[in-house]
C-alpha cells in the first residue's frame, strides 16, 4: 500500500506546485499566500508519504484530497484534478490493501512450507 499512496502523493506534490503557479496569475490572490498554502501542502504531501502505515495516515490523506478539490476555488480546473487524484487515492488504498493483504499469505504459505520441509 505504501508504494501505491506515496506514489500518488508524489504526483499531488507536483500538481499542487502547477496549480500554485496557475493561481500567481489571479490578481486576488497575493503571490505570498499563494506560496505558504501551496508549500504547505506540498510539504504535506512529501510528509504523508511516510505517514501512509501509521495510524491516521489514510484519513490525512482523504483530508488532503478534499483540500484539492477545494482548491478549485481558486484554480477551477483544481476541481477535476481534485476528483481525479481521490479516485487514485481510492485505489492505492483500496488495491495496496488486496496487495499487502496477498504478500501476507504467499510470506506465510512460504513459511508453513519451509518448515514442512
Amino acid at each position: 500500500m505504501r508504494t501505491l499512496c506515496s506514489s500518488t502523493l508524489i504526483g499531488e506534490f507536483f500538481v499542487i506546485g502547477f496549480a500554485g503557479l496557475v493561481a500567481m496569475k489571479d490578481p486576488s490572490l497575493s503571490v505570498s499566500t499563494v506560496w505558504l498554502v501551496s508549500g504547505i501542502a506540498m510539504v504535506l504531501c512529501v510528509l504523508l508519504c511516510g505517514m501512509v502505515t501509521r495510524p491516521g495516515g489514510i484519513a490525512l490523506g482523504w483530508a488532503l484530497q478534499i483540500a484539492l478539490i477545494a482548491s478549485g476555488v481558486f484554480v477551477p480546473v483544481m476541481y477535476f484534478m481534485g476528483v481525479v487524484f481521490a479516485a487514485l487515492w481510492w485505489a492505492s488504498v483500496h488495491f495496496g490493501r488486496k496487495v499487502d493483504e496477498a504478500k501476507a499469505r504467499f510470506a506465510a504459505q512460504a513459511g508453513s512450507s519451509a518448515d514442512a520441509a
